[in-house]
């Protein structure tokens, strides 16, 4: 299977950031939607499942926390590590190293992972637009997985 991933032609780093931006502006997509729901060729499943699954990881979980761009780079990170095994998975680990590496990436860039930070719900100053923290983990997820 990984194989045959691996042969299709997979879309570049800016055609993904530009389909993320246009599942939030267009779509209507929340942050953690529009990002897993750029990754379908990727992972060869239906856009409408990946839209499920990352819909209650929207506005920070539904509370300002953690950002839905953030979260859906840990989604992502389980279909790019996992090895499906229900017990004993050998890529657990793995998995928990990759998304502490890319939420320390987003947070390197963006001097917080908290949807209420980041927007300036705390003190009115934005750290990013959530348009921003969609393309950077977009591009922080793609390049992670390119380089491996």
């Amino acid at each position: 299977m990984r194989e045959l991933k691996e042969r299709k032609k997979c879309l570049s780093v800016d055609e993904r950031v530009t389909l993320a931006l246009e599942n939030k502006e267009v779509k209507g997509y929340n942050c953690a939607q529009a990002v897993v729901c750029a990754f379908t060729d990727k992972y060869d499943l239906p856009e409408s499942v990946l839209f499920r699954v990352s819909e209650g990881f929207g506005l920070g979980m539904g509370a300002e926390s953690v950002c839905g761009a953030v979260t859906a780079m840990s989604i992502l990170t389980g279909l790019e590590n996992s090895d499906s095994k229900l017990s004993e998975s050998e890529t657990k680990k793995k998995s928990r190293e990759f998304s502490a590496a890319c939420f320390a990436d987003f947070k390197k860039k963006n001097s917080s992972v908290e949807c209420f930070e980041l927007r300036g719900e705390d003190d009115g100053v934005v750290l990013r637009s959530c348009l921003g923290c969609i393309e950077d983990a977009v591009r922080i997820f793609d390049k992670k997985t390119s380089t491996r």
